[in-house]
């Protein structure tokens, strides 16, 4: 049993990469998932195949900077199935590959914005309606970069290890009321972004190889089976906990 069948949990981020796989995981294991995302066609159309294999699946466009859209997502989440019970914060973005007094103020801004910003939006808003449920589950998608320096990455580092941060913080506030607040820190998965980066610089999976323990990357559904146990009673006593899915590399 996955321990999350019923419940109703949101992801952001869930139209491609991780939050994708986050969404069928969690629809095949029989959770009430709002899949958000700021591209509507992809979402929109993740949402109708799963509804039309059976699933409870709703699609909501949301760019997690935006705090109006923010609460509407979790509005609608409650609305479609009566509660919110669990909350997958994946949405994110990458480095510029720059040294750190090459990136732009813009681009260092922008990186905040999505990746520590947005699940602080997502957080202040989920809570609530996990209290009004009476208590759950929250999973952030840090990084390896929270734990780690992530070479060209100054900006993307610094952004992980604040959201490792409230992390803690979270679950250090809300404990007390039943919610748990953990994030999953992965290393290179294997998303069509990163599959695209491969066809142009093939010899990049031997680096990869090379700085994992396991000699691979991950396959993105392995990172959804951590946040997955993360948001299930399998890990009711673990909160505050940034785990690394990152097969060694941070071993190095």
């Amino acid at each position: 049993m996955s321990g999350i069948a019923g419940r109703s949990i949101i992801v952001t981020g869930g139209a491609s990469g991780i939050g994708e796989a986050a969404v069928r995981l969690f629809a095949e294991n029989d959770a009430l998932v709002t899949i958000a995302d700021v591209h509507a066609g992809p979402g929109e159309a993740l949402a109708a195949e799963l509804a039309g294999r059976g699933h409870q699946v709703q699609f909501v466009t949301t760019d997690v900077t935006d705090e109006a859209q923010v609460a509407a997502m979790v509005a609608a989440a409650e609305s479609a199935y009566g509660r919110l019970d669990g909350a997958f914060n994946n949405a994110g973005v990458p480095n510029h590959g720059k040294k750190l007094g090459e990136i732009t103020r813009e681009e260092f801004d922008r990186v905040f914005a999505v990746n520590v910003t947005g699940p602080f939006l997502c957080m202040k808003h989920e809570v609530p309606a996990l209290r009004r449920a009476g208590g759950g589950s929250i999973v952030n998608t840090a990084s390896v970069g929270a734990f780690v320096y992530i070479p060209l990455a100054a900006e993307y580092t610094a952004s992980k290890h604040a959201l490792m941060g409230l992390t803690k913080a979270a679950a250090a506030e809300y404990g007390e009321e039943g919610i748990r607040v953990n994030a999953i820190g992965p290393s290179t998965a294997r998303t069509p972004m990163y599959v695209e980066y491969l066809k142009l610089n093939p010899e990049y999976e031997k680096t990869v190889a090379a700085t994992h323990a396991l000699r691979r990357g991950s396959e993105p559904v392995e990172q959804a089976q951590a946040a997955m146990w993360l948001l299930s009673d399998a890990a009711a006593f673990v909160t505050g906990v940034t785990l690394a899915v990152d097969g060694g590399y941070t071993l190095y």
